[in-house]
């Protein structure tokens, strides 16, 4: 198998969300190329049809090293609030509907949490890496709460409104660099880069 640690390792990513690409790239080692769906020629939303994390993930990831024999990863991402639950969880980019729009997902996540003290959640990211075929998982989970109200302009989905534990921002409200000392995807992403440099 290709070494990460001499030779460039070569990955395709199997998202259309930008906003993960720029996450992951800002977090991966300089020795692995990420090649995302449209940079491969890839024009397909994978459906993501399961009820868990890693179903969805391994799902995605089988889908794009069928139609392209070449290494890939994917990831699939949930928030997690104790108080409902753990909705929205899977059902996280869909949460208000089909049109996976941020601002009505977290319009009916604050809605439903008017009134309930506890707003304890977490974020947590699988990815599904399969090199030559066979499949390693991994996890990372960010702890945190949901505030009340938006704050902050950067990032997407629900990080207006969650701050991570042991920070007073939140993930809107941080650059790149201060996102990825707390993030749930560098977390799992730091977990694939380890493993692919064992190789």
């Amino acid at each position: 198998c290709q070494s990460i640690k001499n030779r460039t390792l070569k990955l395709i990513f199997a998202t259309n969300n930008q906003h993960k690409v720029d996450e992951i790239r800002s977090v991966i080692d300089k020795n692995l190329e990420l090649i995302t769906l449209q940079e491969a020629g890839i024009d397909i939303d994978i459906p993501e049809p399961y009820n868990t994390l890693k179903e969805n993930a391994s799902g995605k990831s089988k889908v794009i090293f069928d139609m392209t024999g070449i290494n890939c990863f994917s990831e699939d991402t949930g928030l997690e609030v104790d108080s409902l639950g753990g909705e929205p969880g899977v059902k996280s980019a869909r949460y208000a509907g089909d049109d996976r729009s941020f601002n009505a997902n977290i319009e009916k996540l604050l809605s439903k949490l008017v009134g309930k003290p506890d707003r304890s959640a977490r974020f947590k990211t699988v990815i599904s890496l399969l090199i030559d075929g066979r499949e390693t998982l991994f996890e990372g989970i960010c702890e945190g709460r949901i505030i009340t109200e938006r704050r902050g302009e950067q990032g997407f989905g629900y990080d207006p409104v969650f701050i991570p534990a042991g920070a007073d921002k939140t993930f809107a409200e941080m650059t790149m660099q201060e996102k990825n000392k707390f993030s749930h995807r560098k977390k799992a992403v730091e977990k694939l880069v380890a493993f692919l440099n064992s190789l």
